[in-house]
């Protein structure tokens, strides 16, 4: 089958129909950051008396914690493979449902075990959205736009994270809510929004990428002519207007709305499911290069994120005696930075190269966490310029952390994407959510000026040889078709536009 579907998805200008993707599938990562910073803030709440749950802040923070990121891994590895086999849409409306279901349940906890089961159900939901969508948005959005888009909806996580330090302030003031209710009622928050999501979600299609590459081709080219009609449509209206105020035709906003010749074709024999042994060999045997790279970057934000975050309130009430009842203004000044990193960087993954500002962002990043370590243990800084430290550091850390999820979402061939992102996935979060506190937790917990230096030293030392890696294996991907990056693998013995990169 010898079709065009690929090289017409990224021929299209920005439009309305992409903002729909953007927002039905890149707003979850709001909820993950809205549900990871509730529970981390509620923990206290949770475990007084009168909350109607019998847990300790100790079950909180640890058991229902490590339960939430044992979820997310698992259901990123469940999901991932149903994501390659079934498709993007189902699999991102399922999830999204699984996510709402436990979180809904957390709500009406009458105990600890129900707690921790629906956590870790939530976190499972989690895990699925990250591999359905992220390969769902890759495979959606023009190549042009692929970087920026990408890391400003990874980065999205920190917005739910502002949102969720200030909600916490409100539904934690027993003034405003009863103890027993406040906290329930912020997880039902979640659920609001995420029905919000699914009803917009809705409306975004099936990846005609998937579809053509399992035999549907003509339900794909059916489908790449409705958006392009659309954009057209859209453009061409635009160009309306611009003429109606006096502007010749051609002129303003609308002008170009005919779309450009597709740039090529590519040519697919459709092929069985692909084995769990097949999807190894690729990733590890093919793309061997590759693999080391998303291990590097991935191990290198988890642990330069919990060098700073896993602590962040321990060190601000231990070391400047900060309240707990004020860490959260904190806590929003660093998400803040977060946040603006991707927005403001993201357009240089697709101008400058990946290459470049993979590796720049990860070698700045631990390079101003090593001088932030060597401020803090010299006594010259304050809980304020502490945090501004911080904020800078997660500014570059951020959009660096988020492009470590856009290069195994694009690096990989498409019949092995989502499982690739699973996998990738999966190993931060578990380094991130479990082998991060067990090195952490002593040293940011004493009070010790010289343990909290070093668990910034090792956070910085670790992006910094990310970033060293990314400098010599960084695939410039910026601008070039999925198709180009990472060959199909049902390309293989047929003449094809996109060979396959040997080793890389």
């Amino acid at each position: 089958m010898t079709t065009a579907v690929p090289a017409r998805l990224d021929r299209l200008p920005w439009s309305r129909w992409h903002w729909t993707v953007v927002i039905g599938l890149g707003t979850v990562w709001i909820l993950d950051g809205l549900e990871v910073t509730v529970v981390g803030n509620i923990a206290g709440r949770l475990s007084e008396r009168g909350s109607g749950l019998p847990v300790t802040p100790g079950e909180v923070t640890g058991i229902a914690a490590a339960l939430y990121v044992a979820g997310a891994c698992s259901g990123a590895l469940f999901f991932g493979r149903l994501t390659d086999r079934f498709g993007r849409k189902k699999l991102f409306i399922v999830t999204l449902a699984v996510y709402l279901s436990a979180t809904a349940l957390t709500a009406l906890s009458f105990s600890s075990w129900w707690f921790f089961a629906f956590r870790f159900l939530t976190g499972f939901g989690i895990g699925g959205e990250y591999a359905a969508i992220n390969s769902a948005i890759d495979e959606l959005i023009p190549a042009a736009f692929r970087g920026r888009i990408d890391l400003i909806i990874n980065g999205s996580f920190w917005l739910g994270a502002i949102g969720g330090s200030l909600l916490s302030v409100l539904m934690l003031d027993t003034d405003v809510f009863p103890a027993d209710v406040g906290w329930r009622l912020t997880f039902g928050l979640g659920v609001v929004l995420g029905l919000v999501i699914l009803f917009v979600r809705r409306n975004v299609p099936e990846s005609p990428r998937w579809l053509f590459i399992h035999g549907r081709g003509a339900e794909a080219e059916a489908l790449v002519a409705s958006i392009e009609e659309r954009v057209v449509r859209e453009k061409s209206a635009g160009k309306a207007k611009g003429a109606g105020k006096g502007e010749r035709p051609g002129e303003g906003k609308g002008a170009g709305a005919a779309l450009p010749p597709p740039d090529g074709e590519i040519t697919i024999r459709q092929r069985g499911l692909v084995t769990f042994t097949g999807i190894a060999r690729t990733v590890f045997s093919d793309y061997r290069r590759r693999a080391v790279l998303g291990l590097s970057l991935f191990i290198g934000q988890a642990f330069l994120y919990n060098a700073i975050t896993f602590g962040f309130g321990t060190i601000l009430e231990s070391h400047f005696h900060v309240s707990t009842s004020r860490t959260g203004y904190f806590f929003v000044v660093i998400a803040a930075g977060n946040f603006l990193g991707p927005l403001l960087l993201g357009k240089l993954f697709d101008t400058v190269g990946r290459r470049v500002m993979i590796s720049s962002t990860y070698l700045l990043s631990g390079l101003l966490l090593f001088g932030t370590a060597w401020l803090f243990g010299t006594g010259r800084l304050t809980a304020g310029s502490l945090t501004a430290c911080w904020a800078v550091v997660l500014f570059f850390a951020s959009a660096g952390a988020s492009s470590a999820y856009l290069t195994v979402s694009e690096v990989f061939p498409m019949e092995t994407r989502a499982m690739a992102i699973a996998f990738f996935y999966a190993l931060g979060t578990a380094a991130g959510g479990i082998s991060g506190p067990l090195l952490f937790a002593d040293l940011t917990s004493g009070g010790d000026v010289g343990d909290t230096v070093l668990a910034f030293a090792i956070g910085a030392t670790l992006m910094c040889g990310a970033g060293a890696v990314a400098a010599f294996l960084a695939v410039r991907a910026e601008g070039r078709p999925l198709e180009s990056v990472a060959a199909p693998l049902s390309t293989r013995g047929v003449e094809a536009e996109y060979p396959l990169p040997q080793g890389r």
